[in-house]
Parts: C-alpha cells; structure tokens; sequence
C-alpha cells in the first residue's frame, strides 16, 4: 500500500495510507512536535500539506476546508470558519497576502 508522507526537517514522516484520502477532503495529522497538518489528495492523485491551524481564529480547522482551484490554477483550500483560501503550495493566503501558514512537502 502506497503511504502519505510529510517531510519535517531531515526526515519523512508516515501520515497514513494514500487510500484514507478523499480528493477533495482532508485529514489532520498530529506530527510528531505535536503541531498539526491539514493533509489533502486533489482529483488527480497530487498530495499537499499545510499548517492545520486556521491563522484567522486560531482554530484547528483548516483540514476540513474544501480545495478548489484559483483562475489561474493553483490548488487552494477554504478555511471551514471564514472562508479565507490558503494556496496549498505555498501557504499564502490569496484574500490577505500578509498572511501565511506552513507547507510541508510530501510524497
């Protein structure tokens, strides 16, 4: 079975198995500093992962936010709460620019 995995520092970190990820959706993950990741699989098998710390309100919301594409194509995903999106490969928020949230790379 194919595993998520999120890159912290020097090492790879197992999320879980590829198949719990719905396209579309996403999961929290506890990592091993005890921060918390929004992981997420796009329809077309591509996984990203962010801080799942909504900036906003504090709240650890954004892994059940929703993904969609901006116009021009990047990956987002809408905070639950306020609806903020937060570019899944960078982390910039696209509605307040002076606002961010982590990205870790994954496999």
């Amino acid at each position: 079975m194919s595993k998520v995995q999120l890159r912290l520092e020097d090492v790879w970190f197992t999320v879980c198995e590829a198949a719990r990820l719905t396209p579309g959706r996403g999961v929290a993950a506890l990592l091993p500093d005890g921060r918390q990741a929004a992981v997420f699989a796009d329809r077309a098998g591509r996984t990203y992962a962010i801080d799942n710390r909504d900036p906003f309100t504090g709240a650890y919301v954004l892994s059940r936010g929703l993904i969609g594409s901006a116009p021009d194509g990047r990956p987002y995903v809408a905070s639950p709460l306020l609806k903020q999106r937060f570019d899944l490969e960078t982390g910039l928020c696209l509605d307040d620019e002076s606002v961010s949230v982590a990205t870790y790379s994954t496999k």
